[in-house]
């Protein structure tokens, strides 16, 4: 649950309103006559169901739960079915086992493995505790015991389970969503997600965000004499080799096509310069067994991030003239590196 966003907020305010619920439900208890034994049980009782509501205020507000926040409110669900368990006329009616769902499931859901484990052990202790004033023979307290334990405990695992489930799930989908099929490297929207990151860096370090955008040396003509399956193995080994040279800083992505961009920061024009050649040098260095190796001319643009720019227009614009910077290399023979400030008319070439 740890975390600023609005399903944490959502889960936080979630638990608050029924802490407060318990609470004031379990109060209501003590207005009716017989249902909670009278004397020192009875104020025991009245302080876990106030206990309920303040533990609620730091959830409302700071509208979120650390995880070790959450664990001590599962505990501390526990700790209360124990204490309206001993504090019933009649527990068997009043104060079932079941009331340990809530806790059991929160742990299952928000909680890590060995906190999870540490709560199934303590659900068991809670129902031997609430069900041991019952009496009766031992077997039958087991069995009792015994029940309610694993129905609560299975319950718990089966959340859990399912929970991990989703998050892997959600994490393919993710990753699905921000990565390039056919490479293996990243996409657009994985490009645009990682900008306000970048820039953030560049301005607390002072230095510059370079873009340097790769096109394929006449990729068009190798598709059409070797074959798309022959272009696509070029552009998995193209992928690999620029993969293995850029820094583990920098970003690669494809974004369309033969045309792929890494964007990074550099301290100045000579390095963004220095780390295309080595790029360029990459891909002039790879080669497949379907097809022959390509070349790739490269365009550099650099930029110096200001404060209340938004992030992804000027990620966008920084791309355009790299971008245009490329087609200038293809212009001067291609094969090479081209920084350009200026944005120069672009040629049908490729």
């Amino acid at each position: 649950m740890v975390g600023r966003g609005p399903e944490h907020r959502v889960s936080a305010l979630t638990m608050a309103c029924l802490l407060v619920l318990g609470g004031v439900m379990g109060s209501a208890n003590l207005l009716v006559e017989g249902l909670v034994h009278d004397g020192v049980r009875r104020w025991l009782y009245g302080g876990a169901m106030l206990l309920c509501v303040v533990a609620a205020v730091p959830l409302l507000v700071r509208q979120r739960a650390g995880r070790w926040q959450t664990f001590g409110l599962v505990l501390l669900g526990d700790l209360i079915y124990v204490v309206v368990a001993l504090c019933m006329d009649d527990p068997v009616r009043h104060a079932s086992p079941l009331m340990l769902l809530f806790p059991a499931l929160v742990a299952a859901w928000f909680l890590g493995p060995w906190e999870l484990a540490v709560n199934m052990v303590v659900v068991t202790a809670a129902c031997l505790a609430g069900l041991w004033q019952l009496g009766g023979p031992p077997v039958g307290l087991a069995v009792q015991v015994g029940v309610s334990a694993l129905t609560l405990n299975a319950a718990s695992v089966g959340v859990f389970v399912l929970r991990r489930r989703v998050e892997r799930l959600l994490d393919d989908t993710r990753t699905l969503s921000e990565q390039d099929p056919l490479t293996g490297l990243r996409n657009r929207r994985f490009l645009v997600a990682q900008a306000p990151r970048i820039w953030r860096q560049a301005r607390r370090d002072g230095t510059r965000v370079a873009a340097m955008v790769l096109d394929l040396d006449h990729f068009k003509r190798l598709n059409d004499a070797h074959g798309h399956a022959t272009g696509d193995a070029v552009l998995r080994a193209v992928a690999r080799a620029l993969s293995a040279t850029v820094r583990p800083t920098d970003v690669l992505a494809r974004t369309g096509g033969e045309e792929l961009v890494v964007l990074g920061l550099v301290a100045d024009t000579d390095e963004a310069t220095h780390l295309a050649e080595r790029l360029r040098a990459a891909v002039a260095a790879c080669g497949t067994a379907e097809g022959p190796a390509v070349t790739a001319s490269i365009g550099v643009a650099l930029t110096r991030p200001v404060d209340g720019e938004d992030v992804t227009d000027a990620l966008w614009k920084l791309i355009d003239r790299a971008d245009a910077a490329m087609y200038e290399a293809k212009q001067r023979g291609r094969d090479q590196v081209a920084t350009m400030w200026a944005v120069p008319a672009r040629s049908d070439v490729a």
